[in-house]
Formats: C-alpha cells, structure tokens, sequence
C-alpha cells in the first residue's frame, strides 16, 4: 500500500488537494516541518522517510527544509525531543499533592504508560527498533537524560521530606532510569501473556518498597 506521504503517480494532472501549495519560507515555522516528519514516520517509518516527503507534505521546497534540518536524523531526533518534553509535562502535571515518594512513582507510572501509548515511539519500535540500540548499550540520549533529571527532581524533593531513602541521588536516579526504561522498550514483547496495566501497576509497588526510608534516615 502507497503511503499518503508519497506523491500519487499515474495521473498526468493529479487533484489540486494532492500536494500542498508551497508556502513562503518565513511562513512556516519548526512546529509545521516537525508536524510533517511526524505524519511521515507515522506513516513509513523513520528509514523510509525522506526530506522530500516531509517538504512536501509541509508545502515547502526540500532546500528550505534542508536548511532548518540537514537530514532526517536530525529532524526525528528534534520530534521526539518536543514529544518528550510534552509526555514528561504531563506525567508532572497528574499529581499535585503528596510527599516526593508519592510523587515520584505516581509520576513515573504515568509517563511510562504515557510513553506506551505514544504513536511515535510505537511505530517506531514497531519498523525501526534497531534506531535505539545505541542509546542502550553505548551512551544516554537527551530524552534518557531529561527522563533522568525528572527523576532526580522527585527523589531530592523526597531526601527533603523524609519519604525517600538517603542515597546519592545521581547515582539512584541512574538506577531507576536503567529500570524503568525497560518498561517502554521492553514493553511489547513483555505484555504478550502479561496485562501491561498490572505490569506497570506491580512497578509502582517495587518503586515504593525500594525507595522507603530506612529507620536510620529519620
């Protein structure tokens, strides 16, 4: 099947809604290129995307697009940053209330299943998984980075209040990043005999027992 985000051949005059009318280079900002690159991989696949397709489905020329973004990579790494960054506002946003144990495993629960129910990083599990194994086995990435320093947010919020064990909190950030990551990578083939929702469920009770106090700490 012919993705809608490549030009329809056959018809020597194609229908004027077939391909946008280009628009005025200044007229078209970063939100409208990255929305286009969106509907490409949602659609192909983040190999099967080209600058050429995410131009036109922007409406603008492929050197216009070339000039905001060199290539794809960088277009899809800047998507899933904005992504990111709007999944971990909300995952804080559900919760207001509560010690920082609290709001550290009812936040990370949230932006886990959050993250499950993203197209994008689905499709791209889904057509390109081989993408990600850099970020898991030679360095972080910024969104592991930004995922971290939520993280670390909470678990000093909690050292403060008493409700989270003492410990450096880099060095417990880090660990529950290695953690908690695995339920989004890992979550297709894990779910496959197992409710996804008592997986992430059991999570939030593994959080909270090994984020407790100790009785030294009071």
């Amino acid at each position: 099947m012919t993705s809608q985000c490549h030009s329809t051949r056959g018809d020597s005059t194609p229908p004027a809604t077939a391909r946008p009318a280009r628009q005025a280079a200044n007229r078209v900002g970063d939100a409208e290129l990255l929305n286009a690159a969106r509907e490409c991989v949602l659609a192909n696949g983040v190999r099967r995307t080209t600058l050429t397709e995410i131009a036109r489905r922007a409406g603008v020329s492929r050197m216009t697009l070339y000039r905001r973004f060199p290539d794809v990579d960088s277009l899809v790494t800047a998507l899933v940053t904005v992504e990111f960054g709007e999944i971990l506002q909300l995952a804080e946003a559900g919760q207001e209330t509560g010690n920082g144990r609290q709001l550290l495993v009812a936040g990370t629960v949230r932006g886990i299943r959050l993250l499950q129910a993203a197209p994008l990083l689905q499709r791209v599990l889904e057509t390109d998984a081989e993408l990600l194994l850099p970020y898991l086995v030679e360095r972080l990435g910024s969104t592991q980075l930004a995922a971290e320093g939520f993280i670390r947010e909470y678990l000093v919020r909690g050292h403060e209040d008493g409700s989270i064990r003492r410990a450096d909190p880099a060095v417990q950030a880090r660990a529950l990043l290695l953690l908690v990551q695995s339920f989004v990578i890992s979550a297709r083939p894990a779910s496959g005999d197992i409710d996804p929702a008592a997986l992430t469920t059991e999570l939030a009770h593994l959080l909270d027992g090994a984020l407790g106090p100790e009785p030294t700490d009071a």
